[in-house]
């Protein structure tokens, strides 16, 4: 199961790896919007997955495998304390602040249409 696990965190990296770089190509760069979109995305992934129920093998492996490696938190962390210290306070405060309520938002939804099935 482990194996299992380590395989699906690859391709949810390879995953974030390849969506990030589809992203910053469209965006002005300014914002770190790719981070924002997978990290939404994925907790909303996350929410459908714990909803449905699905038996804990799978539960695992696309949950703390594939969407543990296709999110990412310290790269999250890590630009808004970025943007802090270019003095873009507001910036900082949307991508920590408004990142963490737009992603229980996503989660919470993914959840709840889940639970319709």
């Amino acid at each position: 199961m482990t194996l299992f696990i380590a395989l699906a965190g690859g391709l949810g990296a390879a995953t974030r790896i390849v969506l990030d770089g589809l992203i910053r190509e469209r965006s002005s760069g300014r914002y770190p919007w790719a981070t924002t979109v997978i990290n939404i995305s994925g907790s909303f992934l996350l929410g459908l997955v714990v909803s449905l129920g699905i038996g804990s093998d799978w539960h695992a492996i696309a949950g703390a495998g594939f969407l543990g490696g296709y999110t990412t938190f310290s790269t999250a962390s890590f630009e808004t304390a970025r943007l802090a210290h270019d003095g873009r306070f507001l910036a900082a405060l949307a991508n920590g602040l408004g990142m963490l309520v737009a992603a229980v938002a996503a989660a919470s939804l993914g959840f709840w249409l889940g639970s319709f099935r």
